[in-house]
């Protein structure tokens, strides 16, 4: 945390803050933060500060310390807003407003149209319909309700991520390529034309809930895209295939990539290898987001022969079949 109340922003439109008791401080680096309130499937996050981890909830802007309190704050020039999505969460993934989500219906609402409601009255109501089915949004509870069948589903308000919020995930969707190990140990590029999905779409729904499913048809089967296994399932016959997520740069380095922190794992015979999606499902970049989200948690990921367990608070890389564990770094 740095400075008090009133610093200058400089280059951003927000400022996220904590109020220890005494006066509000700003954090630093809450780009981080930032990055993942973005993402409507982001429940919260968790900050290093000087009073220990301390857990942000995005619905409820509360921490869990009872001495802590967060704000966001923004910043914008006189006659400017700040550009809101609107999402609901369907039986699998964050959508939209406005974007094909009801069965094959779009809805008729667009997440401007609803922050236009919101605006109106915070705490009201706000009715739809897609197709002739009516819908009720209420702004207090945040929650969606079917008038016909009386389903409810969660709702979440998250402003649009910007290039200037210094966002993990500014890259374009179509920066990202999407692969599942095919037959004869070959990667094999998702394809629109094939599955319904390409890697831009995979990655369209993956920034949506990186803990979420895909689910696409081939033919006569179908399957299930597992984004925190990383594996493609064969729902009709059990069949798993590793996926992987690269950087679809050509031979060109991210400039934004280059930035962020190395992964490395201590191999057998004692020298420190970055991890590689030529070798394993996950890269540094993947490894670095998901400990941006939670420094204390853990993530999965596969080789071809085997799945790890990499441990954040630990700083290990455990085989979940032969429980070998080595030591990880970042740098």
């Amino acid at each position: 945390m740095d400075d008090p109340q009133g610093a200058t922003v400089s280059g951003k439109h927000y400022e996220w803050q904590l109020y220890d008791g005494h006066q509000w401080l700003t954090i630093s680096n809450d780009h981080v933060i930032e990055a993942h309130y973005c993402q409507p499937g982001a429940r919260g996050i968790t900050i290093n500060t000087s009073h220990g981890q301390v857990f942000i909830d995005f619905d409820t802007l509360q921490t869990n310390h009872t001495g802590l309190k967060v704000q966001r704050l923004s910043f914008l020039p006189e006659g400017e807003t700040e550009e809101v999505g609107w999402y609901f969460r369907d039986d699998l993934l964050w959508r939209e407003y406005g974007s094909q989500g009801f069965g094959s219906l779009i809805s008729s609402v667009s997440s401007r149209d609803v922050e236009h409601q919101f605006a109106l009255s915070p705490q009201g109501l706000f009715s739809f319909t897609v197709g002739s089915t009516a819908y009720t949004l209420d702004f207090s509870a945040m929650t969606q309700t079917n008038s016909i069948t009386g389903l409810r589903r969660n709702v979440r308000r998250r402003p649009k991520s910007t290039s200037n919020t210094g966002s993990l995930y500014s890259t374009a969707s179509s920066s990202y390529k999407w692969e599942f190990m095919g037959d004869e140990g070959q990667w094999t590029e998702y394809q629109a034309h094939i599955c319904s999905f390409d890697s831009a779409a995979i990655e369209r729904e993956f920034q949506l809930n990186p803990q979420g499913q895909l689910h696409f048809q081939i033919k006569r089967f179908s399957y299930t895209l597992d984004f925190s296994r990383w594996c493609q399932v064969n729902n009709n016959i059990g069949t798993k295939r590793t996926v992987r997520r690269n950087i679809n740069n050509g031979s060109q380095q991210s400039s934004s990539s280059s930035t962020l922190p190395r992964w490395q794992f201590q191999d057998i015979d004692g020298i420190w290898k970055d991890y590689s999606t030529s070798q394993c499902s996950i890269s540094s970049q993947d490894i670095e987001l998901q400990y941006q989200q939670n420094p204390s948690g853990t993530m999965n990921f596969s080789t071809k022969r085997f799945k790890y367990e990499l441990n954040f608070s630990a700083m290990t890389q455990r085989n979940l079949s032969t429980n070998t564990a080595r030591s990880v770094r970042r740098i």
